[in-house]
């Protein structure tokens, strides 16, 4: 009977101990999963990606379409009512279409950086996602594991008291057996 309870207080020491391993196991898998989502690289700008951000930002807005439209609408309006000698573009406003040409072309590439380093950040967080779900599926990987493992000893435990049950009734029968 000692025998059988050291045996069932051994058994349940090694489950607690396969668990615990299970457990250990699975935070070390999502430390650094965990050290990449609470610690994100800093971002480090230069001069140039501060400016192209700002830029980016004014030329994509409304206050930059208005305030360009109520410019070009001032200038035109100057330059076909003012006095002959103060009009610095006449019609068909060359100096404008200069200006304009000379705006857009320097606009676009600065617009491209932008949208460039923003398309970077996009992977960044794309990764984070990642890496958010990787930890996710080693969680449920590990629930896994400790259910197989709950089943197995379960099981252990239900194959040895039917073992026993059937050496006591075995034991039963032989005495049975002795007293016909």
């Amino acid at each position: 009977m000692d025998k059988d309870i050291n045996n069932l207080l051994q058994s349940e020491a090694e489950q607690v101990k396969k668990l615990q391993e299970i457990v250990k196991k699975t935070i070390e898998d999502e430390k650094l999963i965990i050290e990449n989502l609470l610690n994100p690289p800093k971002e480090l700008l230069t001069r140039g990606q501060k400016i192209s951000d700002r830029v980016a930002r004014f030329g994509g807005s409304w206050a930059f379409i208005i305030s360009f439209f109520i410019v070009l609408v001032v200038w035109i309006l100057f330059n076909v009512n003012a006095a002959s000698n103060l009009i610095f573009d006449p019609y068909p406003f060359i100096l404008m279409n200069l200006i304009l040409s000379c705006i857009a072309a320097l606009q676009a590439p600065i617009i491209m950086m932008s949208q460039n380093r923003q398309e970077e950040k996009d992977r960044q967080r794309s990764e984070n996602d990642y890496l958010i779900n990787l930890k996710a599926e080693l969680e449920v990987r590990s629930l896994h594991q400790k259910v197989d493992l709950l089943l197995e000893e379960q099981i252990k435990t239900l194959f040895e008291s039917q073992a026993k049950q059937l050496e006591i009734l075995k034991s039963i029968e032989q005495k049975i057996d002795s007293l016909r």
